[in-house]
């Protein structure tokens, strides 16, 4: 009875067994029929092979029983790669090492890497290294507490803050990877590049190896010395020291800012910026717009163009220069001699509230602070216009010290009433000013006046002075007010009101451009010149009476 009741159980239990092996197959063979989604590409020959360790052993009731327990000077070999370490945990059924203790690994000629443990994952081709992690491909060396290193992607992964040395760069960074195919690496969270002098620092950086080449991404800065770079989207060579910036850079240099759209900025080199540009001197007060600028810090030299102003606030007033082109170039750079020539042509438009002006080209030359007009020049000041073959403005602190006309000089100047003008014509001009205020006025050469003669009660005109004589001086008072006049042998007739004959109202060479003035500093931007047939013409007149001229009145 009993030994039938055995029977039958173990007859039960057989059946159970079966049952259950069945099943478990079953699953073996969907699970192997199953696709494998994300799985890599396994190489031939992926077995990690255990070449040598002092000791060898299993601990089946231990922490790892499915583990080898490696110890003293053990060796791996995995595709190409050396794996040593101190001790380890080799893994034949999932092809896998666990070492620790001065673990080294090798790929090839150009790659090594060094750290305190390691998990490596023959299967996935994986190496997680841990605590005092070195990576040296080639040239470069990667520092870092935590890496993965990705064999068949051939990437490194840091994401507990790393250091990378590429010769004099140095990168740092919270999080980043190496390409160490493409010698490519992106750097991410609180990145600082340091190269030479030059210092980095942005949210996202990526680094070419074989270029020396940066590209930042988001608020970044350069920091050179005095110098600082800001942009968002900016690349830098550092073998050149060479940025390209983008997105609405500036570029600072103690008191100087250049700001653009782009720009290509060289230290101690030629720069170029392209979209509105603008440049400022703090220290001078002066600034510059453009949309395009080219400027060699070291030569000083510089080029504008596409639409550029140059802007002087040194006075309350302040100046408004535009032509078609600017060129400054620079004399005896970083020496005590040191001085500056500005060049603008053609259609040269200037503005400020006392002063206005066009002129084909000008010329600045800090050497003698004397700013120089060509072709056909025109100044107004307040009701008064000067015009001239060539005019010599000297500046004094941005204020007019001396102006000087030189050939077909004329003097305009509009009278209340807006119909009458009193005008002086010579063969050159010159005029000096005290505060802005013009003091003193002298005409050489061929002078002709026509001056109305004003009520001293109610300012009406009561008469017109035709003068001719060879030089003339003419001394103002306060509110331009005329003190006296200087002459020596002159010829001179006057006129009532009522008794002017018609051809004296102007003189020959009489000229009244107020429709080419410049409004406003708005009005800088278009040009009207003068209409064909108003140019300059010279004049012939009959000689004036010749005199000596003396400094005593």
């Amino acid at each position: 009875m009993i030994n039938k009741r055995l029977n039958n159980h173990i007859r039960g239990h057989r059946i159970i067994s079966v049952m259950v092996l069945c099943l478990f197959g079953f699953c073996l063979m969907q699970a192997m029929q199953a696709p494998k989604k994300h799985a890599r590409k396994r190489p031939h020959g992926d077995r990690v092979y255990l070449l040598h360790a002092d000791e060898l052993y299993y601990d089946m009731f231990g922490n790892n029983p499915d583990a080898q327990i490696l110890k003293g000077k053990v060796s791996f070999l995995h595709q190409g790669s050396h794996l040593t370490c101190d001790s380890a945990y080799f893994y034949q059924a999932s092809n896998s090492v666990k070492a620790f203790g001065h673990v080294h690994y090798r790929q090839g000629d150009t790659l090594s890497l060094t750290c305190d443990r390691a998990e490596y994952d023959g299967q996935m081709q994986m190496m997680r290294a841990r605590k005092n992690v070195v990576l040296h491909h080639r040239r470069q060396t990667l520092r870092t507490d935590s890496l993965d290193f990705d064999r068949l992607y051939n990437m490194a992964n840091f994401f507990d803050g790393g250091t990378l040395i590429d010769g004099k760069d140095k990168l740092v960074a919270d999080w980043g990877e190496y390409h160490t195919e493409t010698r490519e690496a992106k750097f991410v969270y609180n990145v600082k590049l340091r190269s030479g002098k030059e210092v980095v620092t942005t949210d996202t950086l990526y680094y070419d190896v074989r270029k020396s080449k940066a590209h930042m991404v988001g608020p970044s800065k350069i920091v050179s010395g005095a110098s600082v770079v800001k942009t968002e989207d900016g690349y830098y060579d550092t073998k050149t020291d060479r940025a390209q910036l983008y997105g609405r850079s500036t570029v600072i240099d103690k008191d100087k800012t250049l700001t653009g759209d782009t720009l290509y900025y060289v230290k101690d080199g030629e720069s170029t910026g392209y979209g509105n540009v603008v440049y400022v001197d703090k220290k001078s007060k002066n600034s510059l717009t453009c949309n395009y600028l080219r400027y060699n810090e070291k030569t000083g030299n510089g080029f504008a163009t596409r639409n550029p102003v140059a802007i002087d606030y040194s006075q309350k007033d302040t100046l408004w220069v535009h032509s078609d082109t600017m060129r400054i170039n620079t004399f005896h750079i970083n020496t005590d001699s040191v001085y500056r020539k500005v060049h603008a042509y053609p259609k040269v438009r200037a503005y400020r509230l006392d002063m206005q002006a066009i002129c084909d080209s000008l010329v600045f030359n800090s050497q003698d602070s004397c700013m120089t007009m060509y072709k056909n020049p025109i100044v107004w000041n307040g009701n008064r216009q000067l015009l001239g073959e060539k005019i010599l403005v000297f500046m004094n602190d941005s204020t007019v010290r001396f102006a000087h006309v030189i050939g077909q000089a004329l003097s305009v100047e509009q009278m209340p009433d807006s119909v009458h003008f009193n005008q002086i014509s010579s063969s050159e001009m010159k005029s000096y000013f005290e505060k802005g205020e013009i003091k003193q006025g002298e005409s050489i050469g061929n002078v002709q006046t026509i001056y109305y003669m004003t009520d001293d009660k109610d300012s009406s005109l009561i008469g017109l002075n035709f003068l001719e004589t060879d030089t003339m001086r003419m001394y103002m008072g306060p509110g331009r007010k005329m003190e006296k006049i200087w002459t020596n042998k002159f010829t001179s007739t006057m006129y009532p009101m009522t008794q002017i004959p018609p051809a004296k109202y102007k003189l020959n060479n009489f000229a009244w451009f107020e429709d080419l003035r410049p409004k406003d500093k708005n009005d800088i931007f278009v040009w009207r010149g003068k209409s064909k047939g108003s140019e300059l013409k010279n004049i012939k007149r009959h000689e004036a009476p010749l005199q000596k001229l003396t400094d005593r009145l």
